[in-house]
């Protein structure tokens, strides 16, 4: 069929009739009306016809038929190749298609016959940013903003250009030029708060996310990335609805399922943010981020295998995302695999050489396979690399003191007074005055903070009559309520107080001071360790606790501990399953068991084998005074790694310490049964590697058969 033009006045009737459909974006009844005109190949009449085939194809682009709008603006620019509309139209449909060499060279044609139409100089510099071209697109942004200052998505382009060369202080121009220009360009508001995000400029960046929403409310977006910023800040109740809200705008929002999957994990909701994670990972299952965030939340929830093979999954599509190495080595190590731990860090270090958290994993394998020079090593090229790695810096820490090098490692070990997640950093601003520092002590009120374990002031206690030696004129000891009996007769020690009452009081001291610092402050050696506290037990309270132990039957008392708390960092590995694991030692004929156990282990010891005539009397005990009354009057203490151990050492009750092989504590020192904090008192059972519980308590039956035989 031969497609005739209308006579003019109808065809002007028609044109204003199918604009009126696309403007209601009624594309679809726009191209029927249009289609009787225009037909469905190119005629003769075609030059006359341009305007109605450029509506034709716009109808078609708004109506999902890229190809048909092709066609129908080919068709008008074979006709009139001077109808600069149809090269803006089809330009712009070719970009859209990723057809980029096409539309660079349409906009080049149409920017010929309209030299001032800067929306298509925009354009072009668009298309040739998206080509790679990155000096051409700059210049040619530049050139057009030369011209048109006020052009507001050229500055926004070119911004953006700006920002991925890292450019950051020309790209926050950029986009506040952008701004100047269109006040309401919600788009470089939301650019322009992820720069100021980057920079570390969190406040300002929440302000330009919330003015890209006030613009523009539904800016899924900016939802997502105030989310981000609302995380950064600790506000999760708050992240989570913006990533909930952006998901009811866009529900396959993969940034968005991730980043609340995220924010779910934070709020300690692992099971929540393993489900978005999948969700997210649903909609696009090449997400490398979701994968390797599914791996945290695993690991988290100790599915070790499912951990492990999420993040040997994110290693395969992201092979230079060293922290996937890092923590897959983590779950390793968990699984007890440290062969295949050690394979996986070198991997990481072989994409970055300088990646403290594997050089730090590294040396923790090598210190719990008893390699201490090549941990050593390993803690100092981690420091190396990151000199803010408080973990790092505290690890080599207590390595150091764990090898006897007390002079470097208790220096170190007040790295603790640098690290947010201690509580020593917090002490810091608690106490209204100075920490001290060695300087002299004569005619100064001290005091001295608790911060760590009851054991490690029973430890550290000693130091209180050293300090006195030293001219300190008046001491008073902060600690918990369960050590204020027993500490106020130390030796050097002029009062006791509680935490609350410490703090009031501290603006009245002249300086304070933690127990476990003193041995930096005095240098302390090896050998020159003073002796441990020495101990009085009150007669009264002897007198009370010998009336139970007298329910005895005749023979050497050993008091049992088999439990610490359980809030311990290595609690799991220090303590021992149950009360049954002591059982080898009932078989050591004449002993008679006294249980010292409190909290987590009491109601094994109220209800114990009947096989086991054990007195229990940890429950009854109020506080160490009440337990060192016990402790006095015992042959013999047998414990896990606990303060019962130093209370026994400082009473010089004889105490037998089963040790863990895994993070052993530092004070225990390598390689030897006895101890130089309590010489002549205490003997170790370490426990070698690979060995069971069962093992060493077999060999502690051993050692009591043979003591009381």
């Amino acid at each position: 069929m031969t497609t005739l033009p209308l006579p003019a006045p109808a065809f002007d009737d028609l044109l204003r009739a199918a604009s009126a459909l696309c403007e209601a974006h009624r594309f679809a009844d726009a191209l029927a009306l249009l289609d009787p005109c225009v037909g469905a190949a190119a005629t003769p009449e075609d030059a006359a016809l341009a305007p109605a085939l450029d509506l034709a194809a716009l109808s078609a682009t708004g109506a999902g038929d890229a190809a048909r709008a092709q066609a129908l603006w080919l068709r008008c620019i074979t006709a009139r190749p001077d109808f600069a509309s149809a090269y803006r139209g089809l330009a712009t449909v070719c970009t859209a298609l990723g057809q980029l060499g096409e539309a660079e060279m349409l906009y080049r044609r149409l920017l010929s016959l309209e030299p001032n139409d800067a929306d298509a100089r925009s354009n072009l510099a668009v298309v040739l940013l998206r080509l790679g071209r990155h000096p051409d697109a700059e210049a040619a942004f530049r050139a057009l903003l030369a011209q048109r200052p006020d052009h507001a998505d050229a500055h926004y382009n070119l911004a953006l250009l700006l920002k991925d060369q890292q450019r950051h202080a020309e790209a926050e121009s950029g986009l506040r030029a952008a701004i100047a220009a269109n006040p309401r360009h919600a788009k470089a508001y939301n650019v322009l708060g992820t720069l100021l995000r980057d920079q570390g400029r969190i406040d300002d960046a929440d302000a330009a996310y919330r003015e890209a929403l006030r613009i523009e409310p539904q800016f899924p977006e900016a939802l997502n990335n105030l989310a981000l910023v609302l995380k950064m800040t600790g506000e999760l109740a708050q992240a989570e609805f913006a990533c909930r809200l952006a998901l009811t705008i866009r529900p396959q929002f993969v940034d968005a399922l991730n980043n609340l999957g995220c924010v779910l994990n934070d709020l300690k909701r692992p099971a929540d943010a393993e489900a978005a994670f999948r969700e997210a990972l649903a909609v696009a299952p090449d997400h490398a981020e979701a994968m390797y965030n599914l791996g945290v939340v695993l690991h988290r929830l100790e599915r070790l295998p499912e951990a492990e093979a999420a993040y040997r999954e994110t290693v395969r599509r992201l092979p230079r995302r060293v922290e996937a190495y890092n923590n897959l080595a983590c779950v390793l190590m968990a699984q007890k695999r440290p062969d295949d731990a050690l394979d996986v860090l070198a991997q990481a270090l072989a994409v970055q050489p300088d990646f403290a958290e594997a050089h730090f994993n590294v040396a923790s394998i090598d210190k719990e396979f008893g390699r201490f020079e090549a941990a050593e090593a390993g803690y100092r090229r981690a420091v190396a690399a990151r000199p803010d790695y408080g973990d790092a810096k505290f690890r080599l820490a207590t390595l150091l003191i764990s090898m006897g090098r007390f002079e470097e490692g208790f220096a170190r070990y007040e790295c603790r007074y640098t690290m947010p997640g201690f509580v020593h950093h917090a002490t810091q601003q608690l106490l209204q005055c100075p920490m001290w520092q060695g300087e002299s002590l004569a005619g100064k009120s001290l005091l001295l903070w608790q911060e760590d374990g009851l054991g490690d002031m029973l430890q550290f206690g000693r130091y209180a009559r050293e300090l006195k030696a030293r001219g300190a004129k008046h001491i008073t000891f902060v600690c918990m309520k369960a050590l204020h009996r027993l500490m106020r007769n130390v030796a050097g020690i002029d009062a006791v107080l509680d935490h609350d009452a410490g703090s009031a009081a501290s603006a009245r001291f002249d300086c304070w001071v933690s127990p476990i610092s003193v041995p930096h402050r005095l240098g302390t050696t090896l050998d020159t360790i003073p002796a441990p506290l020495a101990l009085e037990p009150e007669p009264a309270l002897v007198a009370h606790w010998a009336q139970r132990l007298a329910t005895l039957a005749p023979g050497p008392r050993v008091g049992i501990v088999w439990r610490g708390n359980p809030q311990h960092n290595n609690d799991a590995h220090r303590s021992l399953p149950s009360l049954a694991a002591l059982a080898p030692l009932w078989n050591v004929p004449d002993l008679r068991f006294v249980s010292l156990q409190k909290g987590r282990g009491e109601d094994e010891a109220q209800h114990p084998p009947a096989s086991l005539p054990l007195l229990h009397l940890g429950t009854d005990a109020g506080d160490l005074a009440d337990t060192a009354a016990i402790v006095a009057q015992l042959d013999l203490v047998i414990c896990v790694d606990t303060s019962i151990a130093h209370l026994a050492g400082s009473l010089g009750t004889p105490c037998w310490v089963l040790l863990p092989n895994t993070d052993l504590d530092w004070r225990w020192l390598h390689g030897r049964e006895d101890t130089p904090w309590y010489p002549g008192t205490m003997r170790l059972f370490r426990q070698r590697p690979d060995e069971v519980w069962t093992a060493v308590v077999e060999r502690v039956r051993v050692a009591c058969a043979e003591r009381f035989a």
